[in-house]
């Protein structure tokens, strides 16, 4: 298996774009978008609501066609085929619909169905449903390929229900869908990030590539098995993180051998159970997942944070990536990590669409 380097610039790289056309939606900074160009795939656009995330996006990759609107308007102009005709001639639609509605941490099922408006947004949505407008818009354009990516909470409890929804929705629109859970620190990325990935081929191409998954279940054979040595923290530890809080160094003094949170400690002493967001980073381990809060890795062997660098490193991104005015750790803690989707578009790639 072709191996792609978790540190890496830009500048240094050089992008083929003969594999295939893509367009992602609900694009953020640019992850996803990343990983395709590292696979060789020409990313001709990008949907995404967030203006903020969006001129990370532009600044990055300079998009030839850039769309800036709710998916559901997306959705109304390709429904009346008023969207650049490169749309309807696609070999990836792409796709990493807000998913915090299926967390594991969170309301979930509290949240679920209510409309919101939310930080990344201007108008309210029910995050829960943007899925399906994403398969609906599949519907319009055709691609030859479908890739949606998520939480691994759609594989739990009452979420399992969706999953049926959107093995529905893709059967109506045309295609045959499976989904993958897969590891992120399986796939050469320095961090333990699982994700849910439905991969869905259109019905018509189908063919010669279909195999009997059970007695009334047929799919497009696909594999999705990696197995990259994992990569242990101090392959791009530096030290150069924030320190931490003089009363959260004093939480950390009272640490113990195998602790995973930062408050384990506290807990031992007060008997009270506080913020449990807080993992510890061990030099000889994969990190845990890197979240949208600065301060959610906090080093073992010393009183720091993760640093730039170092966060940027773990998510895979170029180390030259402009994030604007942003802080890294919101917009990486965001994003579907590089190495993870240029894995897969490889293997889609090789399996299916150079075979088409």
């Amino acid at each position: 298996m072709e191996k792609f380097n978790y540190e890496w610039r830009i500048k240094d790289s050089i992008f083929t774009k003969d594999k295939g056309t893509v367009f992602s939606c609900f694009a953020g900074g640019g992850g996803s978008t990343m990983g395709y160009k590292l696979a060789g795939f020409d990313v001709i656009g990008c949907c995404e609501i967030d203006p903020r995330m969006n001129a990370i996006y532009v600044a990055n990759h300079n998009p030839k066609i850039n769309l800036l609107m709710d998916i559901r308007d997306v959705v109304a102009k390709a429904k009346l085929h008023d969207l650049p005709k490169e749309l309807y001639q696609l070999d990836i639609l792409d796709g990493s619909p807000p998913c915090s509605s299926f967390s594991i941490v969170g309301e979930r099922e509290k949240g679920w169905g209510k409309e919101k408006k939310f930080r990344e947004g201007q108008t309210k949505q029910v995050l829960d449903t943007l899925f399906f407008d994403f398969i609906e818009l599949a519907k319009y354009l055709q691609p030859k390929v479908v890739v949606a990516e998520n939480v691994k909470g759609l594989m739990v409890g009452e979420a399992k229900k969706y999953v049926s929804k959107i093995y529905d929705e893709f059967e109506k629109a045309g295609y045959y869908c499976q989904h993958f859970l897969l590891d992120a620190s399986k796939m050469g990325c320095p961090q333990k990030r699982e994700r849910v990935f439905f991969l869905s081929l259109r019905k018509n191409l189908a063919d010669k590539f279909l195999i009997n998954r059970g007695l009334f279940e047929v799919c497009p054979y696909v594999d999705m098995t990696f197995n990259c040595k994992p990569i242990a923290f101090c392959n791009v530890k530096d030290g150069k993180g924030r320190l931490l809080p003089p009363k959260i160094t004093e939480i950390w003094k009272k640490r113990k051998f195998g602790d995973i949170y930062l408050m384990n400690a506290y807990y031992r002493e007060f008997q009270k159970q506080k913020y449990f967001s807080q993992h510890y980073v061990y030099d000889d381990e994969v990190c845990k997942t890197l979240t949208t809060h600065e301060d959610s890795l906090v080093l073992y062997d010393e009183p720091r944070y993760t640093s730039k660098s170092e966060a940027i490193k773990i998510s895979t991104f170029p180390l030259d990536y402009n994030f604007l005015k942003e802080k890294p750790h919101y917009v990486l803690g965001m994003s579907v990590p590089p190495l993870m989707m240029a894995n897969v578009a490889k293997n889609i790639y090789e399996q299916w669409l150079s075979k088409l």
